[in-house]
């Protein structure tokens, strides 16, 4: 893909890649996220062989993607465009799978989730009642899509959003489109993400900076984690159009050391935005100049407080500031930054 310079390319191109999906064609969609910790790379280089072995390589696409949320029955996959849920499973699962289920059409029972109630086994995984009630949002592409390839998230509509706000908006619009949308802050307080961004945009100072909090250091909660491995591209859009109605060039995630795969996938997400020219200088053509630079947390739970990660990108020692000034006034090395 060529380095794009215009919105209206950049639409040509999500209706070209949307247009070469093969909607019939066997895809198996295999976590490679969470469920590594249960053998999900022996499972993926099983089918690998197996599929080659059966003369099925070019037939059958096997897409490695970030989690689909069940971890509790890892490891799972998913079989389109049937939509057929197998789960706990091992490598000598996999001809039984190749040779009945992909080559046949035929559904394996034994490897069907049961329901805990009626005890009856579920086929779909939109019928799975852990999956039946969900309306994905933020993690819509989870589990859908290879992380690692910009053209499935461009597929779907990736970077529509950014190259709406840049050539049909002004930054005050995204800002009150933002405010009218009731989105607010997901980190307890629920402050207005509009008012926020208001705050940084009127503020004074030609430097302004956009942060992402990917530091998540409760126990047990994972979902910047889930985002980051199985969708960097919308973290990436989406600080884009912060940066845009803030007036911002530059950001940073600060991610915490102990998600490998996220960086890993943060890292693959970032080189490629920037060679299609979605991320770096004159953005699309639209003369909108904006980076992001990955910082590591140490692992220090203090630091998840936005004042402390500041200190901590900054290289001095993770601790809370008084307020005020709040980061939208003096943030980042004491200019308007937006978390």
């Amino acid at each position: 893909m060529e380095k794009l310079s215009s919105g209206s390319a950049l639409q040509d191109l999500s209706e070209r890649l949307a247009a070469e999906e093969d909607p019939n064609k066997p895809c198996v969609r295999i976590c490679m996220t969470g469920c590594r910790a249960y053998g999900a790379e022996d499972l993926k280089e099983a089918f690998a062989k197996e599929i080659d072995s059966q003369g099925m390589g070019d037939d059958v696409e096997i897409r490695e993607t970030g989690c689909h949320g069940f971890c509790a029955r890892s490891p799972l996959i998913a079989i389109d465009p049937q939509e057929i849920f197998y789960q706990e499973l091992t490598p000598r699962n996999v001809p039984d799978i190749v040779s009945q289920t992909l080559k046949d059409g035929a559904v394996i029972g034994r490897l069907l989730y049961r329901d805990p109630e009626s005890r009856e086994r579920i086929e779909s995984t939109d019928d799975v009642p852990f999956y039946k009630s969900q309306q994905r949002n933020i993690l819509r592409n989870c589990g859908e899509i290879d992380p690692t390839k910009i053209s499935h998230y461009i597929a779907r509509e990736g970077y529509a959003a950014l190259e709406q706000a840049l050539f049909k908006m002004t930054p005050e619009d995204v800002i009150d489109e933002v405010t009218r949308s009731g989105l607010r802050g997901r980190g307890g307080a629920g402050f207005p993400t509009g008012v926020k961004w208001n705050f940084a945009r009127r503020a004074s100072g030609d430097i302004k900076y956009v942060v992402c909090n990917g530091d998540e250091g409760d126990p047990g909660a994972f979902m910047d984690r889930a985002v980051l491995e199985g969708d960097p591209h919308s973290v990436l859009e989406g600080m884009t159009i912060a940066a845009y109605a803030i007036g911002a060039s530059k950001g940073y995630i600060y991610v915490r050391a102990e998600y490998p795969i996220a960086i890993d996938q943060l890292i693959t997400a970032l080189d490629q935005s920037r060679e299609l020219g979605l991320m770096g200088q004159d953005i699309l053509g639209s003369g909108f100049d904006f980076d992001i630079e990955i910082r590591e947390g140490a692992g220090a739970f203090v630091c998840g407080e936005e004042t402390a990660l500041l200190a901590s990108i900054e290289g001095e020692r993770g601790m809370p500031r008084p307020r005020p000034p709040f980061p939208a006034q003096s943030g980042l090395w004491g200019k308007p930054t937006n978390i």
